[in-house]
């Protein structure tokens, strides 16, 4: 059993405020029984967050080199998951996305906001293919809130996870390399085309969010199929994080604790083998077999050590 869970802790004052208060025994439990790794070390500013670096790492992605940062071929390789043969061609994930527009910066809404249904998505798609065509990229429906796209502009180009960029300034995201060029533009034009569209009047009339811009991300070329990983990532703290919302973050963490974090402790004591990687802003921190003295581990076990310091160290 190997337990990923993204956005453990955050940067965000609050967050750490809340940290001492968060009532997490299991997990306490398990990060004194378990034994600390190496710490996967980053920084806030990297377009690929802690756990997708580690994830990378798990597929064998990092075999040999690093990946660069921002280039995970995170749309080939679902696509591959979902079926599609990915031919050697590179990748992305386009978002449709509501991008709030305000004095100081642009702040992009969490695509789940939207409540886009399939007909509206669909019908904003078939407006820019054209756009796309001229372009020769080659996008088509998969979700809502996802579209799949191929195209030469895409190898080796880093792009920002959505995990960073939601709720957060979409300035500080854009990619910068001259090979965007094209995408940025794409971006102006889908602005400009969606503000009179008739999807968007029809969702500003009833009061809805209206689509106003596109994010690209996930961009590569899957070079090598993925090894295989048992891993299991509990996305049950991002939706709460990513809208800056700690009250529900902290009682998500509770709740993880009395579910899979105390299953993961189950599994433990029954001997078996269980893993546990915890991811905040910047940092990943993994939990593995202990090498401790039995002695140790036993006391450890009724005398476990507090979460709260090791989450907040990511």
């Amino acid at each position: 059993m190997h337990l990923l869970i993204p956005f453990a802790s955050h940067d965000d004052e609050q967050a750490r405020a809340l940290l001492p208060t968060l009532q997490l025994p299991h997990l306490s439990a398990l990060m004194g029984r378990l034994a600390a790794g190496a710490m996967d070390a980053g920084t806030a500013e990297s377009k690929t967050p802690p756990h997708e670096r580690v994830l990378a790492r798990l597929l064998g992605w990092s075999a040999g080199h690093a990946v660069p940062d921002g280039c995970a071929p995170w749309a080939a390789y679902v696509c591959f998951m979902q079926g599609k043969a990915p031919d050697g061609k590179a990748w992305a994930e386009f978002t449709p996305c509501f991008w709030d527009v305000r004095t100081a910066h642009i702040q992009m809404a969490a695509p789940e906001d939207l409540q886009l249904s399939q007909g509206e998505s669909q019908a904003i798609l078939a407006a820019m293919q054209p756009y796309f065509m001229e372009d020769r990229i080659t996008v088509e429906y998969d979700s809502p809130t996802r579209w799949w796209a191929s195209s030469p502009l895409f190898e080796g180009l880093a792009t920002a996870s959505l995990d960073r960029v939601v709720g957060g300034n979409t300035n500080d995201w854009m990619p910068e390399a001259d090979a965007a060029k094209p995408l940025r533009r794409l971006q102006n034009e889908m602005q400009m085309l969606l503000y009179t569209h008739p999807v968007n009047e029809a969702r500003i009339a009833r009061g809805a969010l209206p689509v106003n811009s596109l994010w690209i991300s996930g961009t590569g070329v899957l070079q090598e199929m993925p090894k295989a990983s048992d891993v299991r990532v509990l996305r049950d703290l991002a939706a709460p994080a990513l809208r800056a919302d700690w009250a529900a973050w902290g009682t998500a963490w509770e709740q993880l604790d009395a579910s899979a974090c105390k299953e993961a402790l189950a599994a433990l004591d029954n001997k078996k083998a269980v893993q546990l990687t915890l991811c905040g802003t910047s940092h990943a921190q993994s939990y593995g077999h202990s090498t401790k003295p039995l002695i140790t581990q036993f006391l450890r076990k009724f005398s476990p050590m507090s979460a709260s310091n090791g989450l907040a160290s990511l």
